[in-house]
Parts: C-alpha cells; sequence; structure tokens
C-alpha cells in the first residue's frame, strides 16, 4: 500500500511511543504464531482462549492509544467544519438560488412558447375550415411570434453553464412494481431474525445462524 505524506509522519510520530511500538511487536509476534497454529484436540482449546484474552487485551490497548492521539484532532476538524460550514453559506444560498432561477426562467420561456404554438394553431386551422367552406379566406392569417426556445447552454470567457437530465421516481403503486425493484430492509429483518432464531419463520427468508467467536478477556 502506497503511503501518503502525511500517513508517513503519522509513522515516525507513532514511532516514538514506546508504549505503541511495544504493543505492535507483541501483535506482529502474535500474528506469527497464529499463522503457524494448529488445533488438533479439545485440550489444545485451552492455550488458544489464553492467546485470544491476550489478542484481546492488545487489541484494547492499541484502540486506546488510537483514540489518545485521534480524539482531540477530532474535536479540532468538527470546530474547523463547523466554521466552514458557516462561511459557505451564503455562498451556497446564492448558488442554489441562481440555479433555480435559471431553471424557472426556462420553464417559462416553455409555457410561453407553448401557448403561442397553440394560438397560432388555433388561428391556422380556423383559415382551414374558412377556406374549406368558402374556398377562400377573407383575411390574412394573423400568426403570433414564437419565442426562441431558451437555451440551455450558455458560454462565456469565464465559463460555461449547461443543463442535464436528472430524472428521479417516486412510488405510487407498491403492488404493481416488479420484483426486480423491490428491496428487504435489513433493520427490519435482521433483528427479526435474531428474535426468531430456529422457533420461526418469514416467508420467503431462510433464518440461519453462523455462530461467531465470542473473547471476555479478564
Amino acid at each position: 500500500m502506497i503511503e501518503t505524506k502525511e500517513q508517513t509522519m503519522a509513522l515516525v510520530r507513532l514511532e516514538s511511543d514506546s508504549a505503541v511500538m511495544s504493543f505492535w511487536n507483541q501483535a506482529n509476534g502474535l500474528r506469527e504464531y497464529a499463522e503457524k497454529l494448529v488445533i488438533r484436540t479439545a485440550e489444545d482449546l485451552t492455550p488458544v482462549t489464553n492467546d485470544l484474552s491476550v489478542i484481546s487485551q492488545l487489541k484494547k490497548a492499541l484502540e486506546e492509544k488510537r483514540k489518545e492521539y485521534v480524539v482531540p484532532l477530532q474535536g479540532q476538524v468538527k470546530d474547523f467544519n463547523d466554521a466552514f460550514k458557516t462561511l459557505m453559506e451564503p455562498i451556497e444560498i446564492a448558488d442554489k438560488t441562481t440555479r433555480a432561477k435559471i431553471l424557472e426562467f426556462q420553464v417559462k420561456q416553455q409555457v410561453i412558447r407553448q401557448e403561442q404554438e397553440r394560438i397560432n394553431q388555433m388561428r391556422m386551422d380556423a383559415a382551414r375550415a374558412e377556406m374549406e367552406l368558402k374556398g377562400e379566406l377573407t383575411e390574412s392569417v394573423d400568426l403570433v411570434e414564437v419565442v426562441a426556445e431558451a437555451p440551455t447552454r450558455v458560454s462565456t470567457d469565464m465559463g460555461t453553464i449547461g443543463q442535464r437530465d436528472n430524472w428521479k421516481w417516486k412510488v405510487v403503486n407498491f403492488t404493481l412494481v416488479p420484483d426486480e425493484y423491490k428491496m428487504i430492509n435489513p433493520a427490519v429483518v435482521t433483528p427479526a431474525a435474531k428474535s426468531y432464531k430456529d422457533t420461526r419463520t418469514i416467508p420467503g427468508i431462510e433464518i440461519y445462524n453462523e455462530p461467531i467467536i465470542a473473547v471476555n478477556a479478564r
């Protein structure tokens, strides 16, 4: 894995922490031992239990060390994020407002254009009907000028704005939605599976047990 400059600096700082390096050396030893480990009998589980207890304690010790370094920094990160959020608020509002007004103008122009085209169509239909009835037009067809379509792309020396499709969706009748677009909600199913265990079933879902090793280090 390629380390960034910041990661390298963090590792250098941690290397000067004797407690961290001691934990790291222990961890390497435990890793090597675990890779060579062979469990042949039930009796072998006794020393393995001790090994897992040591591993658990070491993990907790390293996690506490991590918190010592990270927690103060997290507080600073939150403070800076909150400060910049305040500083960014006016420009975010300006951006959102300007974009909304562009879209509003384009919609308004489209409505005007459609209405003008509808009026012209009605006048053309009336003229056609008079031709069929009288064989001539008593007066010329006075069509209204149709405004040009609002541009969806504008370029200047400073930049370009464009419009792209952004299709969205909403459910109007869940019973008609094809199965491939429906999703199981793990937040609902998982607690139910843990509660039901092997005493109840959920139609279409298999509840099974996949044990994990729990370690309670003393």
